[in-house]
């Protein structure tokens, strides 16, 4: 895979995340290498937000456990929020500031100053073709650029891990692509990317797919491998999704 070495920077050992009585996550296991695009796909509801909501240190797992660069997000989480970057599926740009006003209050927040806070506004708002825009208001963006300047807030305190839900979903083709562009990019610098997305032509862009499905991981390989015997990796996804449904229905009449 390009860009990847064989050191595993995530590491997801029997992670379960249960609400009361709803099972979110169960004992999914993987495991993610330096400089890796890693896909999360899946069916609605399957645990993919949940997973990567634990992975960002926003909840703690029921049993298990993550570890980022060797970290325990439990236990360490403050230093594990130092080497990631999260960007939920409802980024908290300010609409009533500008570009530059909404990168300007990220570095703030990561604490970067002095002669680097101009360089990684330079180099984060050049990187996402933001800079013609330093003084446009968030809420006259387009969803496209708004998901780019998303992307470049994460990014100023440079994070080794990128922690992605659903980044594109609602954006237009052409913006989605250059997303991925971008990201792209950061794997060349040799980010780790953790994504979930809703667009299976996507998750053909991963270096490897975990397919999702009522909280279970049904398989984790690369995209060729996931739709091998199959047209496409949509009918192969479909194909696991219902022989599973089919096989509950069936445990349930027999029983």
């Amino acid at each position: 895979m390009p860009g990847c070495d064989d050191r595993s920077i995530i590491e997801v050992e029997n992670l379960s995340l249960r609400f009361g009585p709803i099972e979110a996550v169960s004992e999914a296991s993987f495991r993610v290498r330096k400089g890796e695009i890693f896909g999360l796909v899946g069916s609605d509801g399957a645990g993919k937000s949940s997973l990567l909501r634990v992975a960002a240190t926003l909840i703690k797992p029921s049993s298990g456990k993550i570890l980022i660069d060797g970290l325990d997000v439990v236990i360490q989480k403050k230093a594990v929020k130092s080497k990631i970057g999260y960007m939920p599926q409802r980024f908290g740009l300010y609409q009533d500031l500008t570009v530059e006003e909404n990168l300007e209050f990220f570095m703030d927040i990561f604490g970067v100053f002095g002669r680097e806070r101009a360089e990684r506004k330079e180099r984060y708002l050049g990187f996402s073709n933001l800079l013609p825009f330093l003084n446009r208001l968030v809420g006259n963006l387009s969803g496209g650029m708004k998901q780019k300047l998303g992307l470049a807030c994460v990014l100023v305190h440079e994070p080794e891990v990128l922690i992605l839900d659903e980044p594109t979903n609602g954006v237009d083709p052409v913006s989605r692509q250059d997303f991925w562009t971008m990201l792209f990019q950061m794997r060349k610098a040799e980010k780790t990317i953790l994504i979930s997305t809703a667009y299976l032509d996507e998750g053909e862009k991963c270096d490897r797919l975990a397919l999702m499905h009522r909280a279970k991981f049904l398989a984790i390989a690369t995209p060729g491998e996931m739709h091998v015997g199959f047209p496409s990796l949509e009918q192969a996804m479909i194909d696991k999704i219902q022989n599973v449904d089919q096989g509950l229905l069936d445990e349930k009449f027999k029983s």
